[in-house]
């Protein structure tokens, strides 16, 4: 012991308060990671980004299912509402801008903003959900509904898996809402608003592959 202490003078191997001394020389570690912990922020974000990717894993295996399902299903596949389809697109679209703009507003704390903008990002939401429901309505009115056929259990597996979705987000929009009014710009309720934008984001990237995949593709007019 006598011999190690030897080979490192004793000026090298004082240690700050909250420092570690590796070979006789002063680190900030603090026994938790170069630096110490990382912050509950970049934890949260971290979780959730996992989160979201598990997400697309999933919705990778419906698209799959569907497409193997829909390559053999030919004119059996039905004719859909292009209109209606481009509401939807565009309402989920605008949405997506929208809830861009709250979070940018509840940046800079501007309270009014950010409620009036997460409002109309909910009522895009609910019209994109509600056309979806009535177009599901429509197709099982016409005997196209999910047990008639391989089809049409897999379209309505994948698209609906995407509404319960937006079904999700707009809970979630409303609780966003309810917390900010009455809690403020905390910081937990901020990184909840950050993921609840990530959570919308990804939902529009997920519609505009299933427009592009399952719509216009293969069935459109």
């Amino acid at each position: 012991m006598s011999t190690i202490s030897g080979l490192v003078p004793a000026t090298q191997t004082s240690i700050r308060p909250g420092g570690l001394a590796i070979f006789g020389r002063e680190s900030e570690a603090t026994g938790r990671g170069a630096g110490g912990p990382a912050s509950k922020e970049i934890v949260v974000s971290f979780g959730f980004w996992i989160f979201l990717l598990s997400d697309i894993v999933m919705f990778s295996a419906f698209f799959a299912a569907f497409q193997v399902v829909a390559g053999m299903a030919g004119e059996a596949a039905p004719r859909f509402d292009l209109s209606n389809l481009a509401l939807q697109t565009a309402c989920l679209l605008v949405s997506s801008f929208i809830c861009g703009v709250a979070m940018l507003s509840a940046r800079r704390h501007n309270l009014l903003l950010t409620e009036i903008s997460l409002f109309f990002t909910a009522v895009l939401g609910f019209v994109f959900l509600w056309r979806e429901i009535h177009e599901f309505v429509d197709l099982t009115a016409n005997h196209q509904g999910p047990t008639d056929g391989a089809y049409y259990s897999a379209f309505f597996a994948l698209v609906g898996c995407h509404g319960l979705h937006v079904t999700a987000g707009l809970l979630w929009i409303g609780t966003m809402m309810a917390q900010i009014l009455i809690k403020g710009f905390r910081e937990d309720v901020m990184r909840r608003l950050s993921c609840f934008s990530l959570f919308w984001h990804a939902l529009d990237i997920v519609w505009v592959a299933i427009f592009s995949l399952v719509y216009l593709m293969r069935f459109a007019p």
